[in-house]
């Protein structure tokens, strides 16, 4: 047996352990990278506010808690309309009940002649056996309901901790990470670092604007409309048709539709011929003015990041994927070489057309033209008289400049009509410069 067998059988089995266990621990701790990444990019989004105040004296651990105490107060105040616009809706419909279930019957009976009680169909839903299983399952399900309450809660505090010191020790991790990097490393880790900062604050910040934008147009035509709860069901319309993306517009409008219905039918259709108009309003006259400078990508290239994000990370990866999409595409946007592009048609988008001959203002510059060089010719004769052209003028034989003569020729194709007019008989004919026209090759000038 060769010596060398025994030690490589030992580090198979040691890299196929190795390989095991890394798989075993990155699927026992992906719920706390995922924390950390959700950390990461809340901290990112925070640091321009941090330090703006870090600048103006304040600590950075005050400035990172004043940010996130403000956060808080926000996050319980929309829970807090929201909730209580919630259980006001819930006691209403409960009291309302037997009014709806009146209306309902006495419209069955109505329309199709029967003779239906509401005694019998209250009767008939306390004791029918699904709403009895309903019962019983969720009274069982109070402990697993109990658990993921706990576990968010858990996770929340988990990303708010580390969210906390990312922000508020940033420039000491830039420095532990730099380090152990080469110098020419660490200007683009650096580089790179402030990118995602401005990337992430700046996706924040417009979707905060447009947010607020948003909301303030919906309170007023709920307000119009006489609409309760206006307050409440305008923020709601905010905060989720921003911050969830692609369909958070329209899941967003479902609540105030719901309760427009129930003041009157027509101010549903309302709502949402309005939550309609406000969407291509807001994506193609607002974003693309409020995220130029801050986000800048193409709303196909948005929408193909969510979709991704959503499929590797699930709703973390949606909410991550547009502000992780553009910084990358401003990190590769700084070493990527671009090119000037042609001026062609079909770079443009407005297509190629065959040459049709000669336009007519072609025909009309054309025809001007061939006008103002018949009245110079015309200004030039005496008594503004037409000119016909001379004829060439015969020249005796000069000597050349190698020595030889040239045989005797007509006019140099240099000389204007002017100078041949001005010529004598026999003489020679004056020529142009050979600096500018060459020597003269001594062959007759076509007539015309």
């Amino acid at each position: 047996m060769p010596r060398w067998l025994p030690r490589a059988m030992v580090l198979a089995l040691a890299l196929v352990a190795g390989f095991q266990f890394a798989s075993w621990a990155f699927h026992e701790l992906t719920s706390l990278l995922l924390n950390i990444l959700i950390a990461f990019f809340l901290a990112l989004a925070i640091e321009p506010a941090v330090d703006w105040m870090a600048a103006r004296g304040l600590r950075r651990g005050a400035a990172t808690g004043l940010v996130f105490l403000g956060i808080l107060i926000a996050v319980a105040g929309f829970f807090t309309l929201l909730g209580s616009m919630l259980a006001d809706q819930i006691v209403t419909m409960v009291e309302d009940f037997p009014n709806y279930l009146d209306k309902v019957i006495s419209w069955v009976n109505t329309t199709f002649h029967t003779e239906l009680s509401r005694v019998e169909v209250q009767d008939s839903l306390l004791h029918s056996d699904w709403l009895q299983k309903y019962v019983q399952d969720s009274a069982n399900n109070v402990l697993d309901v109990s658990a993921q309450v706990l576990g968010g809660l858990f996770k929340l505090l988990t990303v708010t901790l580390f969210a906390f010191y990312f922000a508020a020790d940033g420039p000491r991790l830039r420095r532990a990470l730099c380090s152990v990097l080469p110098p020419h490393r660490q200007s683009e880790v650096l580089r790179a670092w402030e990118i995602a900062v401005a990337k992430t604050g700046g996706y924040l910040y417009s979707r905060g604007l447009m947010a607020l934008i948003s909301g303030i147009a919906h309170y007023i035509l709920l307000e119009v409309l006489g609409v309760p709860y206006a307050p409440a069901l305008a923020v709601w319309v905010g905060l989720i048709s921003q911050f969830i993306p692609t369909i958070g517009t329209y899941l967003a409008g479902g609540l105030p539709m719901l309760i427009a219905f129930t003041v009157n039918p027509w101010y549903a259709v309302w709502v949402l011929g309005f939550v309609v108009i406000y969407q291509q309003f807001e994506n193609y006259l607002l974003q693309p003015r409020i995220t130029a400078k801050t986000v800048d990508i193409h709303p196909a290239v948005a929408f193909g990041s969510v979709i991704a994000g959503t499929a590797l990370l699930g709703a973390v990866g949606a909410l991550i994927a547009i502000p992780a999409t553009a910084t990358l595409q401003a990190f590769l946007g700084t070493y990527i070489k671009r090119y000037e592009v042609t001026d062609e048609a079909r770079v443009q988008g407005g297509g190629t057309r065959r040459p049709r001959g000669m336009s007519r203002l072609a025909r009309l510059r054309r025809a001007l033209r061939r006008g103002e060089g018949g009245a110079a010719s015309g200004a030039s004769a005496p008594g503004g008289a037409d000119t016909e052209p001379t004829a060439p003028v015969a020249v005796p034989a000069r000597p050349d400049r190698g020595g030889g003569t040239s045989s005797a020729g007509t006019v140099p194709a240099q000389a204007t009509d002017t100078e041949r007019a001005q010529a004598p008989t026999g003489a020679p004919a004056p020529s142009r410069s050979p600096e500018s026209t060459g020597p003269a090759t001594g062959e007759p000038v076509p007539e015309g």
